[in-house]
């Protein structure tokens, strides 16, 4: 189903603090220093609505999370939603994840990764664009530091076989874990709008988490994103 129109953002709500555009990141871009307190940051593939990463940041401020949404108008709702909840630990980047998670962020900076609900691109001529790719999956391993975490939602169960498999290949990653749903104390409890549609809609949901294995340090190196020191 296309995504609605995004509403706007209430006008009068600074969002420069929080809405980061991708093209003004330096590069190599360490996300630590995106945040004005130091903390383990986690990082949010496609943050939607924002839903997600502004619950997030309020259940956890001993964490940063950061957010990634190629939606210019959908990166504004988030920025909005942040900045109205005035979420320091909190800050989204508009523009392409891949590139950013591909040539962007040096390596072992991130604490967890989250993908829920990519886009599934049915249609085969379309599936290279699917993000949960080997590529992509290598190069989040690379980012994660050891012990880090990917969470991976979708309600598209070809997929969901199609990127485990792709992670394993990858060799970075643990065998995966189940990751409990947990029940909904009500109809809005849901850790993103597009679980909410879909529980509601009585579909299944396939989960894992995925652990970042504790491969020797510079394995990766032939994986840096430009810029980045050798």
């Amino acid at each position: 189903m296309p995504r609605r129109p995004p509403k706007k953002p209430d006008p009068t709500v600074d969002l420069s603090a929080h809405l980061l555009p991708l093209a003004a990141l330096p590069a190599p871009c360490d996300p630590a220093a995106l945040f004005p307190a130091a903390a383990p940051v986690e990082l949010e593939v496609g943050s939607g609505k924002g839903l997600f990463i502004a619950a997030a940041a309020a259940a956890r401020p001993e964490r940063n999370f950061l957010g990634v949404e190629i939606s210019a108008g959908y990166a504004r709702l988030c920025a909005g939603r942040l900045a109205a909840a005035a979420a320091g630990n909190a800050r989204i980047i508009h523009g392409d994840a891949t590139f950013l998670v591909r040539s962007l962020l040096p390596d072992r900076r991130l604490a967890a990764v989250h993908v829920y609900f990519p886009d599934p691109w049915w249609k085969a001529r379309h599936r290279k664009r699917r993000v949960l790719c080997e590529p992509f999956l290598r190069h989040v391993g690379r980012t994660l530091i050891p012990g880090g975490e990917l969470h991976i939602w979708t309600d598209v169960e070809e997929y969901f076989r199609e990127a485990l498999a792709a992670a394993r290949e990858t060799g970075l990653f643990a065998p995966p874990q189940d990751e409990p749903a947990g029940e909904p104390r009500h109809d809005l409890d849901y850790r993103t709008h597009f679980e909410r549609r879909t529980r509601l809609a009585g579909l299944p949901v396939w989960r894992a988490a995925l652990v970042r294995n504790d491969a020797p340090a510079g394995c990766d190196r032939m994986h840096q994103p430009a810029g980045t020191a050798s």
